[in-house]
């Protein structure tokens, strides 16, 4: 278990780091953070035609409202705990590819969410909106990612990943 606490944090410590690096900025996290505005809109286009994205803004022409997807709104800071969180547990690699699939696609499946429901919030209240982006869905994008890890602990548990020791085993 000592192992799996230090390889976490290791493993956030390099990946944060990193993701501040002006190259990484440059070409990984602006690009990502403005496709997420895109298709944050794409979809809320699908019953909204008033609403627009410029780069990591999203706008509701008809009532003027904005917004903004900034660092740590455009979910790569949690898949970054997430990552390392799988990566750092000792188990085959299929089965971290596998839980990391997943549970990445959930993450941003969420974050999406997020992000359309603040869009829609934040046109009618953004006493409500600023409420919902630094409390509810903070602690609902976190959870996501600790359950996920759950889930994948699970998982392993059920193909035999988890099984114990011989030397870990309890006698009566």
């Amino acid at each position: 278990m000592k192992r799996f606490f230090i390889g976490f944090g290791l493993l956030q410590l390099v990946l944060f780091t990193l993701e501040l690096t002006e190259p990484v900025q440059r070409w990984l996290v602006a690009p990502f953070t403005e496709m997420l505005a895109f298709a944050s809109i794409a979809l809320v286009r699908l019953a909204d035609a008033g609403a627009v994205s410029r780069g990591i803004h999203l706008f509701d022409v008809p009532s003027g409202f904005g917004m903004s997807i900034q660092a740590g709104c455009n979910g790569i800071e949690a898949s970054i705990i997430l990552l390392s969180a799988i990566l750092a547990f000792p188990a085959g690699w299929r089965e971290k590819a596998w839980g990391l699939l997943v549970g990445l696609v959930s993450l941003h499946l969420l974050n999406l969410l997020r992000i359309i429901s603040l869009f829609y919030l934040g046109q009618w209240s953004l006493r409500a909106f600023d409420w919902a982006h630094l409390y509810i869905w903070q602690v609902l994008i976190l959870l996501d990612v600790f359950v996920v890890f759950l889930l994948w602990l699970r998982y392993l548990g059920r193909i035999g990943q988890l099984a114990p020791r011989p030397t870990e085993v309890a006698h009566a």
